[in-house]
């Protein structure tokens, strides 16, 4: 069994233990009080204990988990402090991700592991809007075309606006209005890069859980400071990640420690104008994704942040210094000192605003899952090097990786928008010599009510090849080709 963590020393020391890490947690404070530095120490204790790390580095400052620490002078005297200079200074296995592939691997998902959940999210989309889109969704099910990238659907999204008359008794109404608010929410989309992040080889979250020669955990760091300028891209991914992991990974039940540790950091993104469809699916996510072996932290700046039903399952708590300069911060102070165990030797509320950096209220499961009484106290260091790593040290070992080549190369096999093409260009049928006489084939405009599914998917795509969408389809697909699309 893993030995105990220590995140903290002060009067008493304050232990995390392995076995409770899957109980998910919170660690909390305003900026600058060192939230950034326990989130690092926690990465690196639970990598020594054999458990991978999954993390994203908004501020580009995690990369030095990759490199043993011992240059900072503050890092000596504080390790001093707490008696524990004897401690020697480590390295972490690491694996670098990158959504727009420039700091990182690669990362990558399909349209259809997405869902129309999250893209609904992501576009920012209505009720009446959402629901056209699960009509795209369905109808590309039935069908059986894969939505692989945007193009694919694009291409669906045309067919299934051009055929709505014939679609509507089956799937519901598909209205031009909230076609084109679907196409206005992809352009912003598109400019945001989010094409980049729409293809294949998709993620295998089994890349996410290795360890190295040593048994040590990899720690894998998603370059996050370009994807934070998309708030809504940088959580839906994660929120996809989290939801892929729940639905993959099977039933673990209680585990001397967790198969993978996720650090959510800037979480009130994740909760700000969330549809209530979304927060019951992230309550759901994180009430039950502990039974399967994973551990969900949340960093951000208050409690407050993170809505009731999620906070009750966080059971592990470090609580940074938080600012009381107004009232509305005075009663977030309350608040805060509210959701942890009472002590007598600690007056919570006064204590949250004294809080020096790297100082912190802390309170971990025990033995019996049970809120210990909170203590106060320093974090302990990490024993990594603090700071952003030389961009030449980070491509060594992002070319290093073993999974190096699997991910660098875009993969674009037949899917919806190759075989909706491929409709477009096939012969029309000839009509039978044979057909009776007394049956002629309606002329006019009453024509198009016999035509069948396929001759409308092959009719839609035509006039969308002819389009200005049909254009920038292309496009797409030679930019991709030619590397000019960045």
């Amino acid at each position: 069994m893993p030995d105990p963590i220590l995140v903290a020393k002060g009067t008493e020391e304050s232990y995390l233990l392995p076995r409770m890490a899957n109980r998910h947690g919170l660690i909390a404070g305003a900026t600058g009080t060192g939230k950034t530095v326990t989130l690092q120490k926690l990465a690196e204790c639970f990598s020594h204990a054999g458990t991978p790390v999954f993390l994203a580095d908004v501020k580009g400052d995690l990369s030095g988990l990759s490199q043993p620490g011992g240059q900072n002078p503050k890092i000596l005297e504080r390790l001093k402090q707490l008696g524990l200079d004897d401690k020697a200074f480590a390295s972490n296995p690491t694996e670098f991700w990158d959504v727009f592939g420039e700091q990182g691997l690669p990362v990558r998902s399909t349209i259809s592991e997405m869902g129309p959940l999250l893209l609904s999210r992501l576009l920012n989309l209505n009720e009446t809007q959402s629901g056209v889109l699960s009509i795209v969704f369905k109808v590309a099910d039935d069908q059986g075309l894969l939505l692989l990238d945007l193009k694919d659907f694009r291409a669906m999204l045309q067919f299934v606006a051009d055929n709505a008359s014939q679609l509507k008794t089956k799937y519901g109404n598909v209205s031009a209005a909230s076609v084109g608010a679907i196409q206005r929410g992809l352009l912003t989309l598109e400019e945001q890069g989010a094409e980049k992040f729409f293809g294949e080889p998709a993620l295998n979250l089994d890349d996410l859980m290795q360890t190295d020669n040593e048994g040590h955990g990899v720690v894998n760091i998603l370059a996050a400071d370009k994807l934070l300028q998309s708030p809504k891209l940088y959580t839906t991914f994660l929120l996809w990640l989290l939801s892929e992991l729940f639905e993959q990974l099977p039933e673990a039940g209680d585990l001397d420690k967790p198969k993978l540790v996720f650090f959510f950091d800037e979480a009130h993104l994740l909760f700000n104008e969330a549809p209530k469809p979304l927060l019951e699916k992230i309550e759901q996510v994180v009430r039950l994704i502990r039974s399967k072996g994973v551990g969900v932290y949340f960093v951000t700046q208050n409690p407050l942040d993170v809505p009731d039903v999620v906070l009750g399952q966080l059971g592990n708590r470090v609580q940074h210094a938080l600012r009381a300069f107004t009232p509305k911060d005075q009663k977030a102070v309350k608040a805060a000192a509210q959701t942890f165990r009472a002590n007598p030797k600690v007056d919570v509320e006064k204590a949250i605003t004294e809080l020096g950096v790297g100082e912190a209220l802390v309170s971990f499961l025990d033995e019996k899952g049970v809120p210990t009484s909170v203590q106060r106290g320093l974090i302990c260091p990490p024993m990594s090097f603090i700071g952003p790593v030389a961009p030449s040290e980070r491509d060594r070992i992002i070319r290093a990786s073993l999974v190096y080549s699997h991910y660098q190369k875009s993969v674009d096999r037949e899917s919806a928008y190759e075989r909706l093409k491929a409709k477009a260009t096939e012969a029309p049928p000839v009509e039978q010599a044979s057909a009776p006489k007394s049956r002629p084939a309606p002329a006019g405009p009453r024509a198009r009510q016999t035509d069948t599914m396929t001759e409308a998917m092959m009719k839609s795509v035509a006039r969308a090849a002819g389009s200005q969408m049909g254009r920038s389809l292309v496009r797409g697909v030679l930019g991709s080709i030619l590397g000019s699309r960045r």
